[in-house]
């Protein structure tokens, strides 16, 4: 099974100092097709939003599947499986379609806190964004486009586009799907997240939240990070290629 790797390096100001602390998440997405996490783990949970009514604008708690973990997720839209979302093809899936976005906020009762999230990608767009925070503090923000931009140079990139479920089997071809993750390193832990459409262009889609403390990734990251000068920006310092492919995402024209 194939896999790419990137780190993402970014700067966490301290509140009492001017310094900044280097902070590490590297970010590798499975193979393709691959909907679900093959990394290693302590402890993990996954939710599949099956048991969520569908609608707009939802706030509910989850223990993801009975997990040492909990969450509370805010402003929040389920939908039916379609061509652009929900795994496996089938179920339900959740998605903004707004700057605003949604919030999932994270507790963990095994002490260090949540390491490790990841969750499946369909059909990405340029105005997909994820950020990451851990005690109010913003520990960056992932941007499609970049990770666009490296699966377009990959030998393999045509695996990723398009719906790889049997329900939707060759729709969407203009936009690639994922399964996603991001580990924490460096003591780094997340206790929120939140999805955004920004720019508006489209739809952020996505399905299996995953969260929990990892042992073993699903890859090997190639490329050290750069610690990132700026406060609360992210830096995508290299990009390491493991194997020979990775997923690739989904760009929507404005």
């Amino acid at each position: 099974m194939h896999r790419f790797a990137f780190l993402l390096a970014a700067g966490l100001a301290a509140n009492t100092a001017n310094a900044t602390l280097p902070i590490f998440v590297t970010l590798e997405s499975e193979a393709a097709g691959i909907q679900n996490s093959t990394s290693g783990f302590s402890a993990v949970g996954v939710e599949t939003f099956e048991s969520r009514s569908t609608g707009a604008n939802q706030t509910f708690a989850t223990t993801f599947g009975g997990s040492a973990f909990g969450g509370s997720y805010t402003g929040v839209r389920i939908d039916d499986a379609n061509q652009y979302g929900s795994a496996g093809g089938v179920g339900n899936n959740a998605v903004t379609f707004t700057t605003a976005g949604y919030s999932l906020d994270l507790t963990s009762s095994p002490p260090g806190g949540v390491t490790y999230f990841g969750f499946w990608l369909s059909a990405l767009d340029r105005g997909n964004e994820i950020s990451f925070f851990q005690g109010g503090n913003k520990l960056f923000t992932f941007s499609a486009a970049a990770a666009r931009t490296f699966i377009d140079g990959l030998p393999n990139s045509s695996s990723y586009f398009g719906n790889p479920n049997t329900a939707f089997a060759g729709q969407n071809r203009g936009e690639p799907y994922a399964f996603l993750n991001f580990y924490a390193r460096s003591g780094v832990s997340f206790d929120r997240i939140v999805f955004a459409e920004n720019p508006e262009v489209g739809g952020f889609e996505s399905d299996n939240h995953t969260v929990g403390r990892w042992t073993r990734t699903s890859g090997t990251p190639l490329i050290a990070a750069v610690p990132e000068p700026a406060s609360w920006a992210m830096l995508i310092t290299g990009f390491g290629l493991v194997g020979a492919s990775m997923r690739r995402q989904r760009m929507v024209a404005a």
